[in-house]
């Protein structure tokens, strides 16, 4: 088994992630080949928080052009973590409460 931060890379910051926060839902980019119940005991482990539910996805890599070049961007892999009711994981809430 990885280390918890081998499997948890980064949080995912957007408009999508932080209207899921308010239903508990939160966004990581996860290690490509880590599994669904890594995942959950990573983000247990990390922020001291109880997992209900991890759905993963794959973000498929886009096309980009800068001036006469095309290439792709990278395709990586995504977590939705829904945690228990009542509880925050708190390096999102200071980020939630500065975009406000």
């Amino acid at each position: 088994m990885k280390s918890a931060y081998d499997v948890i890379i980064r949080p995912v910051v957007s408009e999508r992630s932080f209207d899921l926060m308010a239903d508990g839902r939160y966004t990581f980019e996860v290690a490509r080949t880590a599994p669904k119940e890594e995942i959950a005991a990573a983000v247990e482990k990390l922020f001291g928080v109880h997992v209900l539910k991890v759905n993963t996805m794959w973000v498929r890599a886009k096309k980009k052009r800068l001036r006469y070049n095309y290439g792709t961007t990278r395709t990586w892999k995504k977590a939705i973590v829904t945690i228990a009711p009542g509880e925050t994981i708190e390096v999102f809430a200071a980020q939630a409460a500065a975009a406000e």
